[in-house]
């Protein structure tokens, strides 16, 4: 918007108004009482409802006063009285739910407009308006009557009979029961003879025309068909948890374990007009909850009710979403086209990306979601392409999508000691048989950085603790070099069974995996193998200490009833064995880097190693006698590459 400009005043007017209706209504007096009397109000009594060009259009009777003593049954009609034509947006009309006989107030400033060739006049800007109950047996009687279906008409004004056009389909001046929507919730039985939950009135299939003719208010009396893309997780401030059985819908209940992880279960959702939505729903119980929801969703359709309007998100303010929704476009089926017929099709080449979309989430305690697991996968659907680690590498484009199976041989969270440990990122350094299978200009081992709004299963989090495992990275993003795993990224033990090759090479490593030797292409945060020569120890950080040889306790204390001996809190028992665990980190003269000052931290058995046969009479170590001494093939983590000094520090580490 141009700063100043009359869109942006406009927007602001827009905005004071919404205030100012919501400000009202929420000052207004309870449905029981009457109002009292104020000049300039408005008093109509409802006798007919229809709907045209989504206005509520109510005829009314305008009444002189307020009919305090009598009900609204009771207030006989007056010919004498004047008929009024009132109009009320679709949110007015969704706040007042009325219906015939009820009696309206209609506070200022109410507008009557006078048109020619019609003797009824028309009452518009009906924002500040309320429904005035008279007696208990009025409540009743809404209490029961929303519980029947009522039909409000609606008129369809063709554009033909607008243009006053000579091929008028006669067609469009019939009023059938099909033009009839309903205004009130309804449930019927199903073919299983069950009441149906979101039997709520005719399915719609657009998500822009929902939003449109809804508003942010609510979906309480209709349903929109659409078909799920992708199901993940978003860590969640507030929520509920969700419960579900089998096939049955979702509905909210509060959270009370705190310790449960605070995760929002999440859909991204496509309808027939290619229009994409994302649907929040409630906090799942476990994570691992979201691999089967994977599994049984995706792909398939289902129906939203109850939902509302949390955000309309644009390209600039969410690329993370965007990025996820241009690796989903064009569809791969023919799309709707808004203002055609639903029999005519589009191409779905040279469309444009959407650059908006809707963030939905779910009404507390309203039936959300109903998925039929067992209906096939619908056309609409896109399964992840799965690429191979060499192809996603020589990707040009930034911020793309990708997905991949790879097996993971070395995870280090980082140490930002600031940034708590639930929070931190983690570097999973992964490769696959199009990696180990190259010669050269490309790395065997590259590092995936997950971040902490990814959110990760515990069956995964136990998964690489244990050891070397497969894991399917769905939709994780590509760019400036990188692999990250961001919001909406979903690391799985199983691949997904509906995925396309994309002709990569997915079959499993055989041999031994192997690392890039240190070189000068080597950077940090990196893996790498290295070999070289003993020219130096960094004095320094050379220690050694006691460990429990049973449970490898490294805070032994001395023993109360000998003092020679050592004692061990966790095992509660004398040490007599203790085994001695050594720190020791060496310069080494490495070819591939001769100009570079190499330090390197390593493990107990290669130090172990290199000091067998160095130790002296009284058990300690000369310098001298590891000087020169050969160590390698070391698998490291580059820890740091500094130019001034030109210095490379690395830590052996173990591969998974």
């Amino acid at each position: 918007l141009c700063r100043g400009g009359l869109a942006e005043r406009l927007c602001r007017l827009q905005n004071r108004e919404r205030s100012a209706i919501s400000f009202w209504r929420h000052q207004c007096l309870s449905d029981d009482k009457i109002p009292p009397d104020n000049p300039g109000v408005l008093i109509v009594k409802i006798l007919e409802l229809f709907e045209e060009c989504t206005i509520q259009v109510a005829i009314c009777q305008q009444l002189e006063q307020s009919p305090a003593a009598l009900s609204p049954e009771d207030a006989v009609i007056n010919a004498e009285e004047p008929i009024l034509k009132v109009l009320f947006t679709r949110e007015t009309a969704a706040h007042l739910k009325s219906r015939p006989q009820d009696i309206i107030h209609i506070y200022p400033p109410w507008q009557k407009l006078l048109l020619q060739n019609a003797d009824v006049p028309v009452i518009m800007n009906t924002y500040f308006s309320q429904k005035v109950l008279l007696s208990e047996h009025s409540e009743t009687r809404e209490k029961t009557y929303g519980l029947r279906k009522m039909l409000i008409r609606k008129n369809i004004i063709s554009l033909a009979q607008t243009f006053r056009l000579d091929d008028l389909d006669d067609k469009l001046h019939q009023e059938s029961s099909d033009n009839r929507v309903p205004h009130a919730p309804q449930t019927h039985n199903n073919s299983d003879s069950k009441q149906h939950p979101l039997a709520l009135g005719a399915v719609n299939d657009s998500l822009l025309e929902m939003v449109e003719s809804q508003g942010a208010v609510g979906w309480r009396e209709v349903q929109v068909r659409v078909v799920i893309q992708r199901v993940y997780c978003l860590p969640a401030r507030e929520g509920y948890r969700s419960h579900t059985q089998g096939n049955k819908p979702l509905c909210a209940a509060p959270v009370t374990n705190s310790d449960s992880p605070n995760v929002r279960l999440c859909l991204l959702v496509q309808d027939a007009y290619g229009m994409f939505s994302e649907v929040q729903l409630q906090s799942l119980s476990s994570t691992d909850d979201m691999e089967q929801y994977c599994r049984r969703w995706e792909g398939k359709s289902c129906c939203l009710a109850g939902m509302k309007i949390l955000q309309r998100t644009t390209r600039e303010r969410a690329l993370g979403l965007f990025s996820l929704i241009d690796s989903l476009w064009p569809p791969v089926v023919p799309v709707k086209v808004p203002g055609q017929s639903q029999d005519s099709e589009m191409m779905t080449t040279n469309l444009p990306p959407p650059s908006f979309c809707y963030i939905l989430t779910v009404q507390s305690g309203v039936i959300h979601v109903e998925v039929d697991e067992e209906e096939q996968i619908s056309n609409l659907y896109q399964p992840p392409a799965v690429h191979g680690l060499k192809e996603i590498l020589r990707i040009d484009g930034c911020n793309e999508r990708c997905s991949f199976w790879a097996q993971v041989l070395y995870r280090r969270l980082q140490t930002k000691h600031s940034v708590p440990i639930d929070q931190r990122e983690m570097l999973l350094f992964v490769t696959d048989s199009t990696l180990q299978n190259v010669v050269d200009g490309i790395p065997k081992v590259v590092a995936v950085s997950v971040t902490a709004s990814c959110v990760l299963s515990m069956e995964i989090l136990e998964a690489l603790s244990a050891g070397s495992r497969l894991v399917f990275f769905k939709d994780a993003l590509w760019g400036n070099g990188r692999i990250i795993c961001v919001e909406r990224t979903v690391l799985l033990l199983q691949k997904p069974l509906l995925c396309s090759a994309a002709g990569a090479d997915l079959s499993e490593l055989t041999g031994p995996v192997r690392l890039d030797e240190l070189d000068s292409t080597t950077q940090a945060s990196s893996v790498c193998a290295l070999r070289g020569t003993v020219v130096g120890v960094n004095e320094s950080t050379a220690f050694s200490w006691p460990t429990c040889n049973r449970c490898g306790n490294g805070k032994l204390e001395v023993c109360p009833q000998d003092r020679e001996l050592l004692y061990c809190n966790q095992c509660s028992e004398v040490v007599t064995t203790p085994v001695l665990k050594m720190q020791l980190e060496v310069f080494l003269s490495c070819p591939s880097r001769s100009q570079s000052t190499v330090k390197v931290k390593l493990l107990q058995r290669t130090i172990s190693s290199l000091l067998m046969s160095s130790a002296s009479e009284d058990g300690t170590y000369e310098v001298q006698s590891v000087l020169g001494k050969e160590v390698g093939l070391l698998n490291c983590y580059v820890h740091s590459i500094t130019s001034h000094p030109n210095c490379v520090a690395l830590e052996e580490i173990v591969l998974l």
